[in-house]
């Protein structure tokens, strides 16, 4: 058996559990599908540096403005349904919606150079209606904040037992660590 794969699907499991604990006893959003991708990132490139993990919660704080914003201006009241009716002012308005949000999502993450694709899903979700009250946006934040955390919390718990990692670093993760 392949360690890492275990290892791998354990952790991503284990950063998603988390997650699901704080939306168990809160009764809040706190897991909704963008972020188990984001969960897969973590657990499988465990030592991407604090440069991803911000630029993964500025992705998911992008994607959800945007898709608020397009939600607010095209489809406010709107939610996908599973079953809309054929060529209706309401499935046109999402569509149109949907399509806006991966626009503003896609300009604003390369704009701000906070490039997560994940981060599209959350745009989709929010501006689809599914999680599209300010309120839940700023839960996905913070949903995303509390998986990174949890994330680097566990790496220096695992640095300190283990007493340091032993993987070859770059030039360019040296000078990252140095900020």
């Amino acid at each position: 058996m392949d360690r890492r794969r275990v290892g791998t699907s354990l952790y991503a499991g284990f950063l998603f559990g988390v997650l699901g604990f704080v939306a168990w006893i809160s009764g809040q959003p706190f897991i909704f599908p963008s972020l188990g991708p984001s969960a897969f990132v973590l657990a499988f490139e465990r030592h991407g540096g604090r440069n991803r993990t911000y630029r993964m919660v500025g992705a998911h704080l992008v994607g959800g403005v945007a898709g608020l914003l397009a939600h607010e201006l095209l489809a406010p009241g709107v939610a996908f349904a599973a079953a809309s009716p054929d060529l209706s002012a309401e499935g046109l308005r999402l569509a149109a919606s949907g399509v806006l949000s991966l626009v503003l999502t896609s300009w604003g993450m390369i704009a701000t150079d906070m490039k997560h694709p994940p981060a599209c899903a959350t745009t989709l979700i929010v501006s689809l209606g599914l999680l599209s009250e300010p309120v839940e946006v700023a839960i996905i934040v913070a949903s995303t904040a509390i998986l990174v955390e949890t994330h680097t919390n566990v790496l220096r718990l695992f640095e300190r037992v283990v007493g340091g990692l032993s993987r070859p670093t770059t030039a360019g993760e040296e000078a990252e660590s140095t900020e």
